[in-house]
């Protein structure tokens, strides 16, 4: 029984990873320039990510059809929600839009969102089919661009400058989660073909690379702190730093467990959830650092 266009879409959009995105992006913006930003300016930043995102989610739900009517037959598509071609006018309009939007902060940012369109394309298109762990290393670079996308859209004269890069290595555990989540869903991914990290090198040392990429973001977490350090006028300061800590103990704890303890499915689960949950330390710790430097 098919679902209802309405639900089909919002299914199709994604829209709680607007928040990842386009709110990431609208965070690192405050929380570097350290000042009030223009209503107008502030929904070029994050509706114009939060576009690109649920484009790329359509498009690669375009992609996935026949995998999804096996593994995941709720979706849009095989639900019979959406037809071929809706998607593909749903996804086409949305990275217009978010280029359109895009253009209005300037040529810098413009030209990352262009860039993670044409990502986005070639990872639903090709790079997931070829190889998992190459499409969850380009996921993690993905969610990385919001960090640069936010500080050029914001910033005057428009730049990226080694704050944004800095905290680039947070994009890590996303590329973690997702070998955990592959894992995960390995029967799945078996039964349609999908030639991923666990089915290449077995679950438990596909674990033991989610838990690195863990450590690595755990450790390259305070990096914004320590610029600030060095250099007052680009660095984040001290209020960046409690919540970031937290965070930063509890994913190289969680790559710790995973590496050390049995690599069942249950400890799998239970340390991805931990490493998802924990998340929140970060737009947490982007706003104390924006109220503190507008205060």
């Amino acid at each position: 029984m098919s679902t209802s266009p309405v639900k089909g879409l919002f299914t199709l959009l994604r829209m709680p990873y607007w928040l990842m995105t386009g709110g990431l992006s609208l965070l690192t913006a405050f929380a570097i320039t350290k000042s009030m930003i223009a209503p107008q300016q502030m929904l070029l930043i994050f509706l114009s990510m939060a576009f690109i995102t649920s484009a790329g989610f359509a498009i690669n739900d375009y992609f996935d059809r026949e995998s999804d009517a096996v593994i995941k037959p709720k979706r849009p598509i095989p639900a019979g929600a959406l037809t071929l071609k809706q998607v593909i006018a749903i996804s086409s309009t949305l990275f217009t839009a978010g280029l359109i939007l895009s253009y209005f902060l300037g040529w810098l940012s413009f030209t990352i969102i262009a860039i993670d369109s044409m990502l986005l394309l070639l990872y639903s298109y090709l790079i997931k089919r070829k190889s998992g762990f190459a499409a969850n290393i380009l996921v993690g670079i993905l969610t990385g661009t919001a960090f640069m996308f936010g500080q050029a859209a914001a910033s005057v004269p428009s730049e990226i400058t080694l704050i944004s890069l800095s905290l680039y290595p947070i994009a890590f555990g996303t590329i973690g989660g997702n070998v955990l989540r592959d894992i995960l869903s390995l029967e799945g991914d078996t039964k349609v073909g999908y030639p991923t990290l666990p089915q290449k090198i077995g679950s438990i040392n596909a674990a033991k690379i989610g838990a690195l990429f863990f450590f690595l973001t755990g450790i390259l977490a305070p990096l914004p702190y320590l610029i600030g350090k060095l250099s007052r006028h680009i660095g984040f300061t001290l209020y960046y730093l409690p919540f970031i800590l937290i965070w930063s103990i509890l994913l190289i704890y969680s790559s710790i467990r995973l590496t050390l303890s049995a690599s069942t499915i249950q400890n799998i689960r239970k340390y991805e959830r931990m490493v998802t949950m924990s998340m929140i330390l970060l737009p947490i710790a982007l706003i104390v650092e924006t109220i503190a430097g507008i205060l």
